[in-house]
C-alpha cells in the first residue's frame, strides 16, 4: 500500500483544504515537506522551465514522469503531479496513468486542451470537444491499479469559451469518474468567487495566490497549489546571480548558517551514518 495515497485520500476526506506548493525538483519539495506543508506539486511549468523549455507541450511523458519518480521519492508527502493532456488519446492516457503511478504520485491531473498544450495563464488556449474528453477521463480512472491514486480532471475552457461551457465539462467530467474538478486560468477575484459559486458542491482545486490562505480557506476548495513558490525560486535566484555579477560576492556563503540548514536538510548527516555502519 502506498502510505502518501492513503494520507491524501484521507486529507480530502477531512474538513480543511489541502496546500500543495510548486516544486519542481527534490530540494525544493524537501524544503517544503521541512516547512510542514501536508503535500507539494509537481508543477508541468516549473518541470519544462528547469529543463530550458518554455510551458507549451514541449516535454514528453518520460520526462515528466521521471521527474515524478524522482520527487516522489525524496519525501514522504503526497505528490500531486501534472500529467498535460494525458499524452494523446484514451489509450496514451492509460498508459500515462501507470507511469505516474509507478513513479510514485498520489495524484495527477489531464486537461482537455488540444496539443501541443500550453500553461493555463497564457493567452491562446485551445481545448477539444468535451465528448472528446470524458473517454479519457474514463481511462485515467479505469488504469490505476491502486484506487487510492487521485485522478484530478482539469478543464482550460474558461479563457475561449467561458463559464457556461466550463460548468458543462466540470459536471461530465464528474460523472466519468474524476475525483476531483480543476478549473485553469483564475486570474480575477471575480471568476474565483464563480468558480465556488458555480461548482461549489463538487471536489475542486484552486491554482493561483489571488487571496491569503486564510481567506482562501473560506471558499469550498478541496486543494489549493500554490504558484508563489515557484515564481519566489525565480525571484531570489535571479536576485543572487545579479548581486553576484554586479559586486562580486553574496551576503549568503559556505560559512553561513544557510549552507549548514542545506546539508541539514539533505540528510547528510543520515548519509554518512549509514556510511559508517558499512565502512567500520
Amino acid at each position: 500500500m502506498n502510505e502518501q495515497r492513503s494520507r491524501l485520500r484521507d486529507l480530502l476526506a477531512g474538513p480543511e483544504m489541502i496546500v500543495a506548493p510548486f516544486v519542481f525538483d527534490c530540494i525544493q519539495a524537501k524544503l517544503a515537506a521541512a516547512a510542514g506543508f501536508d503535500a507539494v506539486y509537481m508543477t508541468g511549468f516549473g518541470t519544462a522551465a528547469a529543463r530550458g523549455y518554455p510551458d507549451l507541450g514541449l516535454l514528453t511523458m518520460s520526462e515528466m514522469v521521471a521527474n515524478a519518480r524522482a520527487i516522489s521519492r525524496s519525501v514522504n508527502v503526497p505528490v500531486i503531479c501534472d500529467a498535460d493532456t494525458g499524452y494523446g488519446n484514451p489509450l496514451n492516457v492509460w498508459r500515462t496513468v501507470r507511469e505516474y503511478e509507478d513513479a510514485g504520485a498520489s495524484a495527477l491531473h489531464i486537461e482537455d486542451q488540444v496539443f501541443p498544450k500550453r500553461c493555463g495563464f497564457l493567452a491562446g488556449k485551445q481545448v477539444i470537444a468535451m465528448e472528446a474528453m470524458v473517454p479519457k477521463v474514463r481511462a485515467a480512472c479505469d488504469a490505476r491499479r491502486d484506487r487510492n491514486l487521485v485522478i484530478i480532471a482539469r478543464t482550460d475552457a474558461l479563457q475561449p469559451n467561458g463559464w457556461d461551457d466550463v460548468v458543462r465539462r466540470a459536471r461530465a467530467y464528474r460523472d466519468a469518474g474524476a475525483d476531483l474538478l480543476f478549473v485553469d486560468g483564475i486570474k480575477t477575484l471575480d471568476d474565483l468567487k464563480r468558480y465556488a459559486e458555480k461548482l461549489g458542491e463538487l471536489p475542486l482545486i484552486y491554482n493561483g495566490d489571488l487571496l491569503p490562505i486564510d481567506e482562501l480557506k473560506k471558499y469550498p476548495f478541496k486543494i489549493t497549489i500554490h504558484i508563489g513558490t515557484m515564481l519566489a525560486a525565480f525571484d531570489t535566484m535571479r536576485a543572487a546571480m545579479t548581486e553576484l555579477k554586479r559586486t562580486g560576492k553574496l551576503s549568503i556563503g559556505t560559512g553561513s548558517n544557510v549552507f549548514e540548514d542545506f546539508v541539514r536538510t539533505m540528510g547528510v548527516a543520515e548519509y554518512q551514518a549509514l556510511e559508517k555502519k558499512y565502512t567500520d
